[in-house]
């Protein structure tokens, strides 16, 4: 199946802002998350076609996926 991925902040660090992967059926954020080597401990805020989701979501074929990091600051 195919997803859009949308990467933002550091995610973006040697990797692409948006891509469009195959992945098989059944697959969870956690997978594209795990797959893409993102560090896990970074990651804040995951959006599945416009609506929050959360690790453990099945995507489906066709699913926009957004992955934004920890806001940091001060």
């Amino acid at each position: 199946m195919k997803i859009e991925i949308s990467l933002h902040g550091v995610f973006r660090i040697d990797r692409f802002a948006q891509q469009v992967r195959d992945y098989p059926d059944g697959a969870t954020v956690q997978d594209v998350v795990r797959d893409l080597g993102l560090p896990e401990r970074l990651l804040g805020i995951v959006v599945v076609n416009e609506r929050h989701a959360t690790v453990d979501h099945r995507l489906q074929d066709g699913d926009a996926l957004m992955l934004l990091p920890l806001l940091g600051g001060g």
